[in-house]
């Protein structure tokens, strides 16, 4: 059993963290193996590219929450809006190239 501490700094000191960190990570591993043999044809990436964008949307909506909650400053938002709108562009043109 963990102890009580008054104060926990970071989550990554717990050790359910530590041991939680520990599984995840060897379950990711053991699936890369299984996606490198995969191989993809361009409409199944186009598709695969057609998800990133729609999670790219996603995560500036969450930008604009954390904005108007105030969790994060102006500056904070406009910078991380901006690399979205950058990766989102980079997104579509890729799906372009692929049709």
């Amino acid at each position: 059993m963990e102890k009580a501490a008054a104060y926990i700094e970071h989550a990554r000191d717990l050790e359910v963290y530590k041991r939680a960190y520990a599984v995840s990570l060897g379950v990711h591993r053991a699936t890369l193996a299984c996606f490198a043999k995969q191989t993809r044809s361009k409409p199944e990436f186009a598709r695969f590219i057609s998800m990133a964008i729609g999670s790219c949307s996603e995560v500036e909506t969450w930008i604009s929450y954390a904005f108007d909650l105030e969790y994060i400053t102006q500056a904070q938002r406009d910078e991380w809006l901006q690399s979205y709108a950058r990766i989102y562009g980079m997104l579509v043109n890729l799906r372009e190239k692929l049709r």
